[in-house]
């Protein structure tokens, strides 16, 4: 899609699991599948790749431990130098570098979501390239849970940057609800976090053949 960009969110710390999610075997091992073995980071991207002229990944200090994978799939690296600040502050990290290579949508993602459903992001897209001028944003939700990827235009790209640093995305979300297209889908992934071990061998377990 003309102008659109990848962005994938993986500057978090990753200390609840204990190990950098970005880096996690997608699939999960032992789920039996017959794909190629991945990480959620490099899954994220080549499901971004179809729909987007670019895929930019935003990491933090674990950029050096991302940077092969990120390279060896055609993606661009972006650095955000204070992670810590939160996961907001990669969000504008990652849209500043939408504007600066001359693109004004992105296509937004959490590394530690697994991929959604291809279908899902062709209709998230075809939602978004149809909308009405007073559209800004338009977001996926499943079981009325808000969720990921999101694609953004510029307007709404604009809201993000001009937010102030300790503001979330939710409070700017909350803020421009008028310029949001909510979308129900049928794909759990889209509101699903891997955030502990726990949580990745639930994972696996939901996706083992019965």
């Amino acid at each position: 899609m003309a102008n659109l960009c990848g962005v994938i969110l993986a500057a978090g710390a990753s200390s609840r699991m204990g190990t950098d999610k970005a880096l996690l075997s997608w699939p999960p091992a032992g789920t039996g599948s017959q794909f190629s073995r991945q990480t959620f980071l490099s899954a994220a991207v080549q499901l971004f790749e179809p729909f987007s002229e670019m895929v930019i990944v935003v990491a933090g200090h674990n950029a050096p431990g991302l940077a092969p994978v990120v390279y060896a799939h055609g993606a661009f690296l972006a650095t955000n130098p204070a992670p810590e600040r939160g996961q907001f502050s990669s969000l504008q990290v990652g849209l500043q570098e939408v504007l600066n290579r001359g693109r004004d949508a992105a296509i937004v993602t959490l590394v530690d979501r697994p991929p959604v459903q291809r279908s899902t992001l062709e209709r998230l897209c075809d939602q978004f390239a149809g909308r009405p001028h007073a559209i800004w944003a338009v977001i996926p939700q499943y079981l009325g849970k808000h969720g990921h990827p999101f694609l953004a235009g510029r307007e709404m790209m604009e809201a993000f940057l001009k937010a102030a640093p300790t503001a979330t995305a939710r409070e700017v979300e909350h803020q421009n609800q008028e310029h949001i297209e909510y979308i129900a889908v049928e794909d759990p992934m889209v509101t699903l976090n891997i955030d502990t071990p726990e949580d990745y061998a639930s994972l696996a377990s939901s996706l083992c053949p019965r």
